[in-house]
């Protein structure tokens, strides 16, 4: 089968499309021929050796969808055939509260989904709303499970809350926007991009704001009247003023920092007077994956794509995401 191996650290510029065997299915598992897969910031860091753990040659990717096309022993007979999205993750536990200490993201040290076939634990693979194309249900995974469990399980965002989603552009940041929308919420976006706060609006959004401008948070603070929920994953110097935008007993939700530490600290006072909460959150468990599909069927949410590529010009995909260009999500497509 072709996959996408990374041999050696220094960039995107470093992955090569190999032949490789095809994997079969031990037990308890299904192997699935994959549509689409779509990428995620974490791919572009373990080329450029900025992530933890990095063993090599790897194949990474950690969403896709498919066909299951072969079972191993004790598997499901009903999966086979079946068209499918893969839960992005191993081992999260039984604490819904925190994943356990041998969890993981699919893809490196696990063969990720950036090939033409994939094994994975059979109760990992879920039905594909019929309505999904393949690009669209591989884009879905890491990015949406992440998005979700921050908004819906940790910040616990309610109908009618105002929620600010920062970074807008990026893969779970528009999946927040998307959730927050059809939830019922009242979102506001952050970006240095005017198109983009653009295209949020016609998304739903209700208005956002330019972080590049010296006055933003005086800006958001008087377009929202204050927020219940914000959804970060940028931290940096802009996370004071994010906290600061949080009404009495909001929450703001943290699953990045691409921006770096906040370089000072929090008024605390503001911290305990309004009852507020700051939580860290992290990719999700099965249970929230089945959860957020159901979300999905239901009110026929459609991802965001930014661009769709062939399996053979991976490279090509990686240099946009990390040139932070892009809209939604980059998918790539292997037949």
């Amino acid at each position: 089968m072709k996959a996408v191996i990374l041999p050696q650290l220094g960039g995107p510029g470093q992955l090569r499309i190999a032949d490789t065997a095809t994997p079969e299915p031990g037990p308890g598992q299904v192997r699935v021929r994959l549509r689409a897969s779509a990428l995620n910031r974490r791919d572009v860091w373990i080329t450029l050796g900025q992530y933890p753990g990095i063993r090599l040659p790897c194949t990474t990717g950690s969403d896709g969808a498919g066909v299951v096309d072969q079972l191993g022993p004790d598997a499901p007979v009903e999966l086979l055939g079946r068209e499918v999205m893969i839960y992005p993750a191993y081992d999260w536990g039984e604490d819904p509260r925190c994943p356990g200490p041998t969890f993981r993201v699919l893809g490196m040290p696990d063969p990720g989904t950036f090939a033409e076939y994939i094994c994975v634990p059979a109760g990992h693979v879920f039905p594909k709303p019929a309505f999904l194309s393949w690009e669209q249900a591989a884009a879905i995974p890491l990015a949406g499970l992440t998005s979700w469990r921050a908004l819906m399980t940790q910040a616990a965002a309610r109908p009618g809350e105002t929620v600010l989603v920062t970074g807008i552009g990026g893969g779970v940041a528009t999946f927040a926007l998307k959730w927050a929308v059809a939830l019922g919420a009242r979102t506001f976006v952050t970006s240095g991009d005017d198109a983009k706060l653009e295209q949020s609006r016609r998304m739903g959004a209700a208005g956002g704001v330019n972080y590049r401008a010296d006055d933003w948070s005086k800006q958001l603070a008087k377009l929202t009247g204050g927020v219940d929920v914000v959804i970060d994953g940028t931290g940096g110097p802009a996370f004071k003023d994010c906290f600061s935008l949080l009404k009495p007993a909001g929450r703001l939700a943290v699953y990045g920092a691409t921006a770096g530490n906040p370089p000072a600290g929090l008024e605390m006072a503001k911290l305990f007077f309004r009852q507020a909460r700051i939580i860290g959150s992290t990719m999700g468990s099965p249970a929230e994956f089945a959860a957020m599909l159901r979300f999905v069927a239901e009110h026929r949410i459609e991802p965001i794509l930014d661009r769709v590529f062939p399996l053979d010009q991976a490279v090509a995909a990686h240099q946009r995401l990390l040139a932070a260009e892009q809209f939604g999500k980059i998918v790539l497509r292997q037949g």
